[in-house]
């Protein structure tokens, strides 16, 4: 619980250093469904084969944007049966909390109809739960990880539109040395990608 509650903070850090100093920051809201594709999480559970297919995923984003163009975000995602059917696998699914930059150009303006295609990145939570037919073997991770992506809004009129959105997320592994100071990062062997759609309200 102290790692999950430490990786929470530092999404919720990320988000309080880029938060924008004018009033004219604009919040936004966008629930959206989508694919998780592009990777095979862990040779084990497939006995050295490739999963195949994709996996669906769902979720809300939120954050706001300075002027329209730099801000911050948060970003939950909910994977089901992230690893396989659970006929095959059992329960399974993998969860996202992300606290990220995001940056983006408001083309026609902030206000009325216009498109902001965007780039979004940062650091926060992958936590990966599997368990067999029988839960014998069940277990769940809690990595630290970050995301990167970019997408586009498009806004029918000043508070409604629409969001496409493609991600990278890829686990972050720590260890240490005889020094508790010296922490060294390496990538993760966990990662996969996520192309989501939904409806946008700012």
């Amino acid at each position: 619980m102290r790692r999950v509650s430490g990786i929470l903070g530092v999404a919720a850090a990320l988000m309080i250093v880029v938060a924008p100093s004018t009033a004219r920051a604009e919040g936004f809201v966008s629930p959206w469904i989508g694919v998780s594709f592009g990777s095979n999480p862990f040779d084990s559970l497939a006995n050295g084969n490739e999963i195949n297919g994709e996996r669906k995923t769902y979720g809300v984003t939120a954050g706001y944007m300075g002027a329209g163009i730099i801000g911050g975000e948060f970003d939950l995602g909910y994977s089901p049966s992230f690893f396989g059917d659970t006929s095959d696998f059992g329960s399974n699914n993998v969860l996202t909390a992300m606290g990220n930059v995001i940056i983006g150009i408001p083309i026609g303006g902030t206000k009325g109809a216009g498109v902001r295609p965007y780039v979004t990145g940062g650091l926060g939570l992958i936590r990966t739960s599997y368990g067999d037919l029988l839960d014998i073997d069940a277990f769940s991770n809690n990595d630290f990880g970050y995301n990167l992506g970019a997408g586009v809004m498009g806004f029918f009129a000043t508070h409604v539109g629409i969001r496409g959105d493609v991600r990278y997320f890829r686990t972050i592994n720590s260890s240490t040395d005889d020094n508790p100071l010296d922490v060294n990062l390496d990538l993760g062997g966990f990662h996969y990608w996520r192309a989501t759609i939904g409806v946008v309200i700012k």
